[in-house]
């Protein structure tokens, strides 16, 4: 991440208001510009190809099924992104760069394998129950594959610290996406929820395929280790749990809230909750700022002090491991409450402005109800991920599974006692859920720094650990006898 904090570095310490919007703004880029490029590609070709005059129910079976193809987008790369991120940085460590595009094809072929297990039935059952058009079915199918490609293939563009060219890989395919669909509608006189769909499927597969073009060109060994890749992955399944269970946390509360009274079902298949998905989307977006705010703060000052405390465990005295070791930790308390503290203002100024804003479009009754409680459980939420995630960096596969099995479990349990509720307490499943997470991870964490020095010094073998015959306990032979 060095690369990072050296840009950053070079923006904010200019002192000056120029230079703190520039840091800003590419703080912006190399966080949620991807995920904003998408939302705006898709507002725009609503409002140029006449989507309100659609009919209802081709509307909301656009809109559910581009819902779905995200979610499960996500759930379905999920399993793989921590534990290969993982492998991938202790080869770039270890320099053996020949072992990047093995890992690559074997995980792609595992993720491509488990999006069909959950897609290829619900197509199926699209096709023969809900009587969507086979064509439709299959775009969409398509369009699936096509968005977990690119969560995977821009995994390892991340590993690589590319920030910049994913966003600029993302523009292109939207613009790509944006003048393919108003071609298809006005050249060739497809429909305009097909058009929409097919230009977003072209779009992202354009997208995944200059990513995966850019790491061939960087990685071009290739050393057909897939057997080392799949011991790898059994070592540490550890992560894969902690990385879906935190995932599956995430969209949970949603699922809960699809089988009550705010349900509402289209073509058979798609099941949502109009009302809370809406409220749960402005509650997320209202504290997304924390993603760049934690960006900004450990690449600039945590992975510093990190590096020093890795370098005195590799070769210093034990006066530097303890100093560099409290300097360390003392930054990491102080940079989460800066955290704290940075979000709930941003959050508190856009939860009010979000009020009027809703209100002013005619957003009112469940939305405005649900939408309070929500913000707060998503304020807790982004707070407790970089705790999650500082589990993952001191190598704690233990406390990260915990916390994402209690973020998921709770937040289950607590939307459905919450189910039969009112509106206004809807959203307390997720702020539950993210307390108990936080709550956890945080102690977790001072534990951890409690016991550093076992954690880091007696872990370790002396003697390889294979499987086989046990040798014999018998040091010298006796010769008395």
């Amino acid at each position: 991440m060095a690369g990072v904090g050296l840009r950053l570095n070079k923006f904010f310490n200019k002192k000056s208001m120029s230079s703190h919007i520039a840091g800003a703004g590419y703080s912006i880029v190399i966080t949620i510009a991807p995920m904003l490029l998408v939302i705006v590609t898709l507002i725009i070709m609503q409002r140029l190809l006449g989507y309100t005059q659609e009919s209802y129910y081709e509307k909301q079976l656009f809109q559910n099924t581009v819902l779905y193809i995200f979610i499960f987008s996500l759930l379905a790369s999920a399993p793989l992104n921590a534990v290969l991120s993982r492998y991938i940085s202790d080869v770039i460590f270890e320099e053996t760069y020949a072992d990047i595009m093995p890992c690559y094809y074997l995980g792609l072929l595992i993720q491509t394998l488990f999006c069909c297990l959950m897609g290829i039935p619900f197509c199926l059952h699209e096709w023969l129950s809900g009587g969507v058009r086979p064509a439709y079915v299959f775009i969409s199918f398509c369009c699936f594959i096509a968005l977990s490609f690119i969560f995977y293939t821009m995994m390892y563009l991340s590993i690589c610290k590319d920030y910049i060219k994913i966003s600029l890989f993302y523009a292109v395919g939207s613009i790509i996406s944006l003048f393919l669909s108003l071609f298809l509608v006005y050249y060739i006189g497809i429909s305009v929820c097909m058009s929409m769909l097919l230009a977003l499927t072209a779009g992202f597969l354009i997208t995944a395929s200059l990513g995966l073009a850019l790491l061939t060109q960087y990685f071009t060994e290739y050393s057909h280790q897939y057997k080392k890749i799949l011991k790898h992955i059994a070592k540490y399944r550890k992560l894969i749990l902690a990385n879906t269970f935190y995932t599956l946390g995430l969209f949970v509360h949603n699922f809960v809230f699809w089988t009550s009274d705010l349900q509402i079902r289209t073509a058979g298949s798609f099941v949502c909750a109009e009302t809370y998905d809406y409220a749960s989307c402005v509650a997320m977006f209202t504290n997304i700022s924390a993603s760049i705010i934690f960006i900004v703060l450990v690449e600039m000052k945590f992975n510093a002090r990190y590096k020093q405390y890795s370098e005195a465990i590799i070769g210093g005295r034990l006066l530097d491991i303890q100093k560099t070791g409290m300097r360390m930790f003392r930054l990491l308390a102080d940079e989460l409450m800066s955290l704290v503290r940075i979000q709930f203002i941003i959050s508190t100024v856009l939860f009010l402005v979000s009020l009027i804003v809703l209100q002013r479009f005619g957003y009112t009754g469940t939305i405005i109800q649900v939408y309070p409680c929500l913000a707060a459980g998503y304020f807790i939420l982004f707070l407790m991920y970089p705790v999650f995630l500082f589990l993952y960096y001191f190598n704690d596969l233990n406390g990260a599974l915990y916390t994402g099995c209690i973020f998921c479990l709770m937040t289950l349990a607590a939307s459905i006692c919450l189910l039969n509720t009112s509106p206004v307490w809807y959203g307390g499943g997720l702020t539950i859920g993210a307390f108990a997470g936080w709550t956890f991870s945080y102690f977790r964490l001072c534990r951890l720094e409690k016991h550093m020095k076992n954690h880091i010094f007696c872990n370790g073998t002396i003697i390889k650990q294979v499987s086989g015959t046990r040798p014999s306990g018998q040091v010298y032979p006796d010769t008395q006898k």
